[in-house]
């Protein structure tokens, strides 16, 4: 039994002859190896942002000029050009440790050196940071780079040839921009016109000049002024209003999730697939507090949950165990790890009373949740407890159940991402940064709270430990963690609670109410096969572009209309960027998909459109990435209309206007953690999200190599106008029915 298993730091009791106090000298090593620990990482923060902070100088390169000064001097060489004469004169006379000429011209010099090294610093980071603000590459033809480009590129290969630290560039990154408020209402009339008839159209012309000639220049003004301030003037706001504010259940609604690799499988026991991947995670941690990961364009933002113990799920449902990472200062080994979970399955301990649904109340109405809580959580042992979740690096949850990808069995793909998504309603702690899921054949996944990161930063975090996993800790050919464990570790800790029936009573609404939003999910994911991203390019033209415009044709099989269309791309190239949206459904678009129902038109003019709605496409997303996008201004100066308590009927109506398909490609590799032409089994298929209305769809899809493209769709059963698997039938033969139009070999079709 775990309980009995407990370490406790002192015991006391009360005798006849006074207090009798009983330390556990293993408790208190471990007491004093977590504080030795934490200083550690302490200390190398302190150094890293010393390092960070005078990037790319080195305190080895401060010396260097300090050297060069006294040198020349020695030399009878004024490099300083009087310079340091004048400091020399400014010095406090009399006594101390001026009183002598040596030693004043000494520190002369390396007040002197000191503003050289500082001022080449400042040089460097504003010479970068106005490179960076070049994002001329980005429209340029492929294959047809300009000389200004080229020059471009080399100058930035020479400003970042030093080994930087992860956030060495962080402050050398531009702002993003505030656009014009006449461009980004023209961008928006231009994106609702193929939606709207020439009175509906002509009634939001009015209602937009209406807005940019009396309200925007006010509203415009705040944000300019935000911009000139804050790092960032989206993302907090993106953060707060989007995320953190949202009433309604995280799960579904925001929450996405991540899968496993599914073609291959490394080992089929649970426990040592455990170690190894959580040794690997921690070591990805350990770089991050290092900030020894190179930094790019989508680098990690910093990881949530600060401390050691990881909270895990038993595989009996409904129990809650904390799992030291650390003996001391010492990261525990992956046979370890394999070890302490294999305690916890082997367990056999009933729940606690409430214990069995508590996550439930992550995953209903945030209102309830939060009321439960202050009145429930915020004394005692459940507050411990709590609080030993929350403070936990992730969430492990140990399924009892078993998922996997089965090629031959298309619906076992869906059932994979089910699990993922939602589970049972209380076998996924939904507040927490990230749950690891582990089912019991060793496969795995990850369901990640939104507000944190999107989707790219945790699929950095998911690559680094997949393919560390993979090709760096192994496995014996029984499937167990390689090495022998510490069988002297003390095991896993059952957290104690102490939950009264009104609590029960609240657990259980908001199991109810997470029930019904899960079981309303359908969800549809299957592996395109007939070709992927190697014929796509054959066709001259962008993947994704490809991949958006078959949408729009299906989507309009499947509904007869088109709608208001969702497609999420990155602004990191800006200083704490994160998302901006791409408005799919364009005028070209729309005319390529009528054109492909009519049926009237040739191969060649149905090219010819299809090459000007990617065309369009493509210079839609540079846009976004680039700071010119649509949406993030829009809802930034709506939300200082409200600030203000101003009226602008235009803002309403945008804001209000639902994303009937909502989309999102998945990178497939952001890191090179082995070469996936020599291993073509290594793929990921991706992750899903929920539909964003309830009447729509959610497609996420991941461009798996050359050869293979995997979907994710989601819809509400509820809707009678959806049906997420009949959408995907139309999304495959939409596909294939554009790569006949550029002739493609009957062996792909």
């Amino acid at each position: 039994m775990a309980e009995a298993h407990q370490a406790v730091a002192f015991q006391f009791t009360v005798t006849p002859d006074g207090v009798d106090f009983r330390l556990s000298r293993e408790a208190l090593k471990h007491v004093y190896l977590s504080g030795i620990n934490s200083w550690k990482k302490r200390l190398i923060r302190i150094k890293n942002g010393i390092l960070r902070g005078v990037y790319p100088g080195s305190p080895t390169s401060w010396l260097v000029v300090i050297m060069a000064t006294v040198g020349s001097s020695f030399c009878n060489v004024d490099i300083s050009l009087g310079l340091v004469s004048c400091i020399q004169r400014c010095l406090p006379q009399g006594c101390g440790p001026y009183q002598t000429p040596q030693t004043r011209a000494l520190l002369s010099m390396a007040i002197f050196s000191t503003g050289v090294w500082v001022t080449g610093i400042f040089f460097f980071r504003q010479t970068l940071k106005l490179l960076l603000c070049y994002h001329g590459w980005m429209f340029e033809m492929h294959g047809k780079t300009s000389n200004l480009t080229r020059i471009w590129a080399m100058c930035i290969r020479l400003l970042s040839s030093r080994h930087p630290m992860l956030y060495s560039f962080q402050t050398s990154l531009p702002k993003l921009p505030v656009p014009r408020v006449s461009a980004t209402i023209q961008r928006y009339l231009e994106s609702v016109r193929p939606l709207l008839d020439d009175e509906e159209y002509y009634r939001m012309e009015l209602l937009a000049k209406e807005f940019q000639d009396k309200t925007a220049p006010r509203l415009q003004k705040y944000l300019v002024l935000k911009s000139w301030w804050a790092s960032n003037y989206v993302s907090d706001w993106w953060e707060e209003y989007i995320y953190l504010r949202g009433r309604s259940p995280l799960m579904v609604n925001s929450n996405y999730y991540v899968m496993d690799l599914v073609l291959i499988k490394n080992t089929d026991v649970q426990a040592a697939r455990l170690g190894n991947i959580i040794h690997a995670m921690i070591m990805y941690r350990r770089k991050l507090d290092r900030e020894e990961i190179k930094p790019c364009l989508c680098a990690p933002t910093r990881w949530r949950g600060c401390s050691t113990p990881l909270g895990s799920r038993a595989r009996t449902q409904g129990r809650f165990f904390k799992l030291w990472l650390y003996e001391g200062a010492r990261l525990l080994k992956p046979q370890d790890l394999e070890m302490q979970f294999q305690r916890i399955l082997d367990d056999p301990s009933p729940p606690q009373p409430g214990e069995e649904k508590l996550a439930a109340l992550t995953a209903g109405g945030r209102v309830e949740w939060a009321q439960a809580r202050q009145a429930f959580f915020s004394s005692g042992k459940n507050k411990a407890a709590l609080e030993a979740i929350e403070r936990a690096a992730f969430f492990v949850a140990l399924d009892e159940e078993s998922y996997s990808y089965d090629p031959e069995d298309e619906a076992s793909l869906s059932l994979y991402g089910k699990a993922l998504l939602h589970g049972n309603c209380y076998n996924r702690w939904f507040d927490k940064s990230f749950t690891l899921i582990s089912f019991k054949n060793g496969q795995l996944g990850l369901n990640a709270e939104h507000a944190w990161a999107d989707a790219p930063i945790i699929g950095h975090l998911w690559e680094f430990v997949l393919g560390t996993d993979s090709f760096h800790l192994g496995y014996t050919e029984t499937g167990h963690c390689l090495g022998k464990p510490n069988p002297a570790l003390a095991p896993p800790t059952r957290l104690q609670w102490d939950i009264p029936k009104q609590c029960q009573a609240v657990i259980e609404s908001s199991y109810q109410v997470a029930k019904a939003l899960a079981d309303d999910v359908e969800l549809y994911c299957f592996q395109f096969l007939p070709f992927g991203k190697g014929l796509i390019k054959k066709c001259r033209t962008s993947p994704d572009a490809f991949v958006q415009i078959a949408l729009q044709l299906a989507h309009f099989r499947d509904r007869g209309k088109f709608c208001l269309t969702y497609e999420a791309s990155m602004t990191r190239m800006f200083r704490e960027g994160r998302t901006e949206t791409v408005r799919s459904c364009t005028s070209e678009s729309t005319a390529f998909v009528q054109a492909m129902m009519e049926g009237s038109h040739t191969k060649a003019d149905l090219r010819d459109l299809f090459q000007k709605a990617a065309k369009k496409h493509q210079n839609m997303y540079r846009l976004a990435m680039t700071g010119a996008g649509i949406d993030r201004h829009l809802f930034c100066l709506y939300l200082v209309s409200k600030y203000l308590g101003v009226s602008s009927p235009f803002l309403a109506e945008v804001l209000s206007e639902p994303w009937r398909l909502s989309t999102s490609q998945i990178p497939q590799s952001q890191i090179r953690m082995f070469d996936p032409e020599q291993h073509p089994n290594h793929l990921g298929a991706g992750g899903g999200f929920g539909p964003v209305a309830d009447d729509g769809y959610g497609v996420s899809y991941m461009i798996a190599g050359e050869n293979t493209i995997f979907f994710h769709i989601s819809s509400k059963f509820s809707s009678s106008e959806t049906n997420a698997q009949r959408f995907g039938n139309h999304i495959r033969k939409a596909l294939l029915d554009i790569a006949d139009l550029f002739q493609v070999p009957k062996a792909y079709s």
